[in-house]
């Protein structure tokens, strides 16, 4: 009897045990709660999918963290923070059917899933790795059904960036905190891009403007007018550099007598689409066309790529895959823009065999172009589930890819050569006549320039001339699209660095942006001097660049990542040795505020901080007191009518305008007030940038005045 009863007892905890495993859920890991909500919808309730939250283990902060003389094996903790997440992650491994690691599809998304499942004690060569190049239903299931193996060609060029950068950053940093001041930092990639701002500054700086001139001339024929300007004389093209020799050229021609018409050129002309966006070229335009920060941009598109609610049950990606150097686009792409295209525009529209793109030198084709996951899910549809910023980046993208499918635009051209004396005139014509890709992405657009039916032989009147004096400019300091360009196009750093570089660069101080372009500090200066010196390879473009040729070697299994570290790193620590003992001291030194401290009476000195100068105490550290440093506007407050207004910097360095009285006056705003009230409602008028010059308006919208150019 107690045999059998053991027996039941038995067979009943076996039943338990196989309705408990049919109950248990497969667990999916991603890095974002976003993805993690977008992506549970879709595979339904026998998964559970949670957020990492990103990395969960990196390099110790406290130290150099990479053992030198052991292979450079690096010493990875799990990072402050982030212990009940790592709970929660083992707990829910623990009591899953199976889990599968699903973050980001490159070699930042491969590290992050190798990190999680040496925390889970998974084996890394089980094929539990998932990836998609897009976040919508049918992706995410197909990418399921091929799971992978953790690819390791990927986590070591991951892993080689990250001990390089430590090596570069914590070997250089510590002596520019001996030698110049400390917090100060330097990186393999952010030493290059302050090298090239600074380079640029000093080409400024050197610049020798040359002067030249120009003749623009209003012809007529009958009672048509247009425009021509100055070429040459006996058909060869002369540049004018002074106003003596212009008085020559004018000398020789007579407005009393006609002008011939000596050669008319028709041309068409057609102008080809570019491809879709690569992360760079999106960085790019979203800065030219949106204003929108490096950082924004990619902020704005990680929204799009994990999920957007529009109202179909189910969150879902309007976007591919964000950081990618390809144009490549996939086949069903192609089908699906060219029936939108056919449907919407016309088959004239639709291009048979669509511009391929160029690949930069050392991409790596890995993932697709960004484009949108359906070209049917069109701006207008996808508004109103959008915020402002999401909105604009998408239609930015969304036309960028259809326009990419379209066919090219037709401009008939027409020049025309005048002349008189053997002095030679030219002007140019155009008129679209097929708009092509150009219906759907207007950035470039041409306008038609009407010049009249003009033939050889024809003869037109000089209506007026206009002599004009002119210089040759500088170039111009980098903006952030340029500055990207310029990394991506000297090979200097990968899709997913250009952001955090550019605001490193800025949250150290090194660099200021000032009407949209880069501007170096002192601080800059100083620091980029100092590893110019004493570690050239590091501010080389070509090494830099050579050295990202490598980890895209790593990538492809086709070099040892220790390989390359050690080849790095051996005539690094021989300049790092001679650095230490050679350089000497930068001494910062302080300029006197020519004010005294309001608390212990002593002189008060202008100091170098992480956000920039202030003034402070000379009797540091024994007296803490400090202030900003303000300008002074000479406009009084609008609010109390005591203070002055004064212009400050926020800690984003954003300029900002406040009561001088502040704390006792709290008036602030992020325009620059003029001085006087609004004539409708007595609100007092601001400043405010505007395209082609300044307007003045009132801040409650119903009053503005004329833009001043």
């Amino acid at each position: 009897m107690a045999t059998k009863t053991t027996q039941s007892k038995k067979t009943t905890t076996k039943r338990r045990k196989r309705v408990a495993n049919r109950n248990k859920k497969k667990l999916v890991i991603v890095e974002s709660p976003s993805k993690a909500k977008t992506i549970g919808k879709y595979l339904g309730r026998t998964y559970k999918v949670v957020a990492s939250l990103g990395h969960v283990r990196d390099l110790p902060k406290s130290r150099m963290g990479v053992e030198i003389d052991n292979n450079y094996q690096p010493d990875y903790i799990s990072i402050r923070g982030k212990g009940d997440v790592i709970k929660e992650l083992r707990r829910d491994a623990r009591n899953a059917k199976a889990v599968y690691l699903a973050s980001d599809p490159d070699r930042e998304g491969e590290a992050i899933a190798w990190h999680v499942s040496n925390l889970l004690k998974m084996d890394d060569t089980a094929k539990n790795r998932v990836t998609f190049n897009e976040i919508t239903k049918d992706a995410v299931k197909e990418a399921f059904k091929e799971p992978r193996a953790i690819n390791m060609d990927l986590v070591d060029a991951q892993q080689a960036r990250r001990v390089l950068d430590r090596l570069v950053g914590y070997s250089i940093s510590p002596i520019l905190w001996k030698k110049v001041k400390k917090g100060l930092s330097a990186g393999r990639v952010q030493s290059v891009a302050l090298n090239l701002i600074i380079q640029r500054e000093k080409e400024i700086r050197n610049f020798k403007p040359e002067e030249y001139w120009t003749i623009d001339a209003e012809f007529a024929k009958g009672s048509e007018q247009f425009k021509a300007s100055f070429y040459g004389e006996n058909g060869k093209k002369m540049a004018l550099s002074n106003n003596d020799a212009v008085q020559a050229v004018l000398r020789k021609l007579d407005r009393q007598k006609m002008f011939n018409i000596d050669n008319v050129e028709r041309k068409e002309r057609r102008r080809q689409p570019q491809p879709p966006f690569t992360t760079s070229t999106m960085q790019q335009d979203a800065n030219r066309c949106l204003k929108f920060r490096t950082r924004k941009t990619m902020m704005a598109a990680q929204q799009l790529y994990e999920g957007i609610n529009i109202g179909e049950g189910a969150a879902v990606g309007l976007i591919t895959y964000m950081r990618t150097d390809s144009t490549r686009i996939a086949g069903i792409a192609k089908h699906e823009a060219s029936q939108f295209i056919n449907e919407e525009y016309g088959a004239e529209y639709a291009a048979t065999k669509p511009i391929k793109g160029k690949l930069p030198e050392g991409a790596q084709d890995a993932h697709e172009a960004i484009r949108p996951t359906s070209v049917f899910r069109t701006p207008a549809k996808m508004k109103k589930y959008l915020t402002p910023d999401q909105y604009k980046l998408y239609n930015l993208i969304w036309c960028r890819f259809v326009a990419s499918q379209m066919t090219a635009e037709v401009i008939d051209t027409m020049t025309v050569t005048i002349s008189q004396n053997n002095v030679n005139f030219r002007a140019n014509g155009s008129k679209v006549k097929f708009k092509g890709f150009t219906k759907v992405y207007k950035r470039g657009t041409e306008k038609d320039n009407l010049l009249p039916n003009l033939e050889v032989g024809d003869q037109v009147r000089m209506v007026n001339d206009d002599p004009a004096q002119h210089f040759t400019q500088p170039p111009a300091r980098f903006t952030e699209a340029a500055l990207v360009k310029t990394l991506e196009e000297n090979g200097v750093g990968r899709p997913s660095t250009y952001a955090p570089t550019l605001d490193t660069i800025q949250r150290r101080y090194y660099v200021r942006l000032v009407s949209r372009h880069f501007e170096p500090t002192e601080l800059g200066e100083i620091v980029n001097d100092l590893i110019e010196k004493n570690f050239p390879e590091i501010v080389n473009v070509k090494f830099t660049a050579d050295v990202e040729g490598d980890l895209d070697k790593i990538e492809e299994g086709k070099k040892e990542w220790v390989k390359v570290v050690d080849d790095f790193y051996r005539p690094f620590a021989k300049e790092v040795a001679t650095a230490e003992e050679k350089v000497e001291k930068i001494p910062m030194k302080d300029e006197l505020a020519d004010i005294n401290c309001d608390i212990c009476g002593a002189p008060m000195v202008i100091r170098m901080g992480h956000y920039g100068k202030f003034i402070a105490c000379s009797r540091f550290p024994e007296c803490r007191n400090t202030k900003a440093i303000v300008k002074d506007t000479g406009i009084t407050c609008p609010k109390c009518g005591q203070g002055n207004v004064v212009e400050r910097k926020s800690k984003r360095n954003r300029t900002f305008y406040g009561c001088s009285r502040y704390p006792d006056c709290d008036f602030v705003s992020w325009d620059k007030p003029v001085g006087r009230n609004c004539p409708k409602d007595g609100h007092f008028l601001v400043e405010k940038k505007v395209k082609g010059g300044k307007q003045v308006i009132c801040p409650n919208g119903d009053y503005e005045e004329e833009v001043q150019k």
